[in-house]
This record gives C-alpha cells, structure tokens and sequence, in this order.
C-alpha cells in the first residue's frame, strides 16, 4: 500500500536543452514573451536558467545538457497557452519565429494549435485557452 500523504502537488520545472543559453533566452523572452525568472550558477560548467509566463505557474529551465543527456532538437510536450491563438501565431510567424504555416483546427473538443520550434529546434506547441 503506497504513502497517500506524499503526494504531488504541481509540475515546477520541465527542462529543455539548449546550445546556447543567452540565445535561448532571448527566444523565449523577446519572441514567445515570457519572462526571466531564475538564473543561477550550478559548479563551474553549468547555469540554471528558467523563463516563465507573467502569471507564473510551471517553469521551463534552459539548459546547456550534461554530457550523455539528450542534446537540443527534441519534441518537448510543452504545451503554452494563449487567448488570441490566430494572432499570437501572427505575431510570431512576422517576427521570423519557426511556426506551422498555419493554425490547426480539428474542432470541438480539441482547442485551435500550432507548433512552434526554438533556434535549437526544440519543438512547442501552442493551443488557444
């Protein structure tokens, strides 16, 4: 029988790999608007660096990856949120952001979406709120 008192209580962080930490976090502070939140040295190799939507909630730690660990180009599962999917996709497809050509739409139940992929090629997508 498993402690039911230790229990999970929210996701903080996915970590994504990254070539180049201050490229990536001008990609996902100055293109997808999030902002800067921790970032902090970890030894003499590495940094831990996290962005975050305004409103807080879970993290995305960009990391340089320790060797044997995935390297960048990955298909991450993270999926951001948006009121205005048409015009965030817009916003992001004119200033030169690697985005699908266009906004799927299966219809109800499934919300609007698009896939959007960071300068290492990390993929995220996009769904409307």
């Amino acid at each position: 029988m498993s402690d039911t008192t230790a229990q999970i209580k929210q996701i903080a962080t996915v970590v994504v790999p990254v070539s180049d930490q201050e490229r990536a976090l001008d990609f996902y502070v100055s293109k997808l608007g999030l902002q800067k939140g921790a970032d902090v040295p970890m030894g003499d190799q590495y940094r831990w660096l996290e962005v975050a939507p305004a409103e807080g909630g879970t993290t995305i730690a960009i990391v340089s990856p320790p060797p044997g660990k995935p390297s960048p180009g990955v298909e991450t599962g993270i999926s951001l949120q948006t009121d205005d999917i048409d015009g965030y996709h817009a916003r992001l497809k004119e200033s030169g952001v690697d985005v699908d050509p266009e906004v799927t739409r299966y219809g109800d139940p499934v919300p609007p979406m698009f896939w959007l992929r960071d300068p290492d090629g990390n993929s995220l997508f996009v769904v409307e709120a």
